[in-house]
């Protein structure tokens, strides 16, 4: 018996990386799994169906049951017609795992209009389309369900030339926020991952790996494994009493370490007597302001090395 006996899961960009990682988990507890790929590149250009075919197979060779579909994702059309793919092949829906993604770093002085829509247009607009046609058919299906959001240390914590995705990585977590308040009546949980992993993407970063000790390999060091294993935990009924929370897990084979994000108030200070003056704000910003620093890249990615 596996986790997902007799359930259907979409995976987004599921061709490489997480996605592939979080489709074959999926497949290997029972689920039925719509795998999307466009087949494209980092950058979001070009597509070949073949990467979502392979990943197909894998799961057929190792006995479980997948099916294909190619659409795009940031598109209402292409949302609409992957929920139908679920319908159609497999005659349910049960989980969506948003994670596809593209990257188009540059400094904000140096972006175009171009690299700024296409990404927001990827991550921000395909996971609420994806998300609307999804909780709408688990919302007639009357069953529940559950929906993993992908959103990135990008955003929680800021990233050099990454203006563009970390704004839409933190759009993504307050869409999980207010989808899981606005869907709890139908028992349809969200929550969020923040990925960490040494796929095509992260490799595409300069520098990415560069600090590892001889002869050990970023993708034990940092695999994807980690991340893609809490996207399951959220999609089973292990995690069925959480939503709206968003966590991040990451390592590999020398430990793993998972932690939640969370947006925190400091204790600030308040004038009793009348309207707050600028010499006021000056001279408590002490007060104000959280001793300890702000989350950072590094914190975020955090995990035991050799």
């Amino acid at each position: 018996m596996g986790l997902f006996d007799g359930k259907v899961a979409i995976v987004t960009g599921a061709g490489r990386g997480v996605g592939r990682s979080e489709a074959m988990l999926l497949a290997a507890e029972g689920a039925k799994v719509v795998v999307n790929d466009l087949g494209g590149g980092v950058d979001g250009a070009g597509n070949d169906a073949k990467v979502a075919d392979l990943v197909v197979q894998e799961i057929k060779n190792a006995g479980g049951q997948a099916a294909a579909n190619y659409d795009d994702i940031s598109t209402v059309e292409g949302a609409d017609s992957l929920v139908w793919t679920a319908q159609s092949k497999f005659g349910r829906l049960d989980i969506l795992i948003n994670n596809a993604g593209i990257l188009r770093d540059k400094t904000l002085l140096n972006m175009t209009e171009n690299d700024w829509d296409l990404v927001m247009k990827v991550h921000a607009k395909g996971t609420f389309v994806c998300t609307r046609a999804a909780a709408r058919f688990m919302r007639t299906q009357g069953q529940g369900g559950a929906i993993i959001n992908t959103t990135s240390i990008s955003g929680l914590a800021g990233n050099f030339g990454q203006a563009n995705y970390g704004a839409a990585k933190l759009a993504i977590y307050g869409l999980t926020k207010i989808c899981a308040m606005e869907f709890a009546r139908n028992n349809i949980r969200v929550n969020c991952v923040s990925p960490s992993g040494f796929t095509r993407m992260v490799a595409s970063i300069p520098g990415a790996g560069s600090q590892l000790p001889d002869g050990v390999k970023m993708e034990d060091v940092n695999s994807v494994e980690p991340t893609a294993r809490l996207a399951i935990f959220f999609a089973s009924d292990l995690s069925k009493q959480l939503t709206g929370r968003v966590m991040g897990s990451n390592g590999g084979i020398y430990g793993n370490k998972v932690c939640e994000y969370k947006m925190m108030i400091s204790e600030g200070y308040e004038k009793k007597d009348g309207m707050l003056t600028l010499e006021d704000l000056a001279a408590n910003i002490d007060k104000v302001l959280f001793k300890e620093p702000d989350i950072t890249m590094a914190a975020g990615r955090s995990a035991p090395r050799t």
